[in-house]
């Protein structure tokens, strides 16, 4: 893959790959530009090795995913969804906490089962394809969906 190339692929996907980061981050913005950026720099040094340009969407996600998981292994969580909740009712407080009680609750499910749900429903994804990104089987992406939305339908019940 050439430089130009390399380029035109990440303008074409680059929004698209960013909510799906920012999703996967639970709706941190800021840590998904700075696996976003980490992915890219990856991607770029590692490009001369895709050979088939139509792989490209699957090859980023799946380096976007591994930084990201890269990132989770040394991460300590500092704030609760209770300080969330009153920073975002504080005046300053502005849209990026629409989709908050979402984010927690994807926060809430294992990775994996979050990153399937993510790849299958937001990105439109197919079950092989989700098990390539994750280097697991589709049985296993399978179940990681099930399992997901059980999870989620239990969080964001209203009860």
């Amino acid at each position: 893959m050439t430089r130009e190339q390399f380029i035109s692929q990440v303008e074409a996907t680059e929004k698209a790959f960013r909510r799906f980061l920012v999703a996967l981050c639970c709706g941190d913005s800021e840590l998904a530009d700075d696996i976003a950026q980490e992915s890219y720099i990856k991607a770029y040094l590692s490009c001369y090795s895709l050979s088939n340009l139509e792989k490209f969407n699957a090859w980023i996600y799946k380096i976007g995913y591994n930084t990201f998981i890269d990132h989770r292994r040394g991460e300590r969580l500092t704030e609760g969804y209770e300080q969330a909740k009153t920073f975002a009712t504080q005046e300053r407080a502005d849209s990026s906490f629409a989709y908050q009680e979402l984010y927690e609750a994807l926060n809430n499910i294992p990775t994996k089962e979050r990153t399937s749900i993510l790849l299958f429903y937001m990105q439109g994804y197919s079950i092989k394809e989700i098990a390539e990104i994750q280097d697991t089987t589709q049985d296993a992406v399978k179940q990681h969906l099930s399992r997901g939305r059980k999870h989620l339908r239990g969080l964001l019940s209203t009860d």
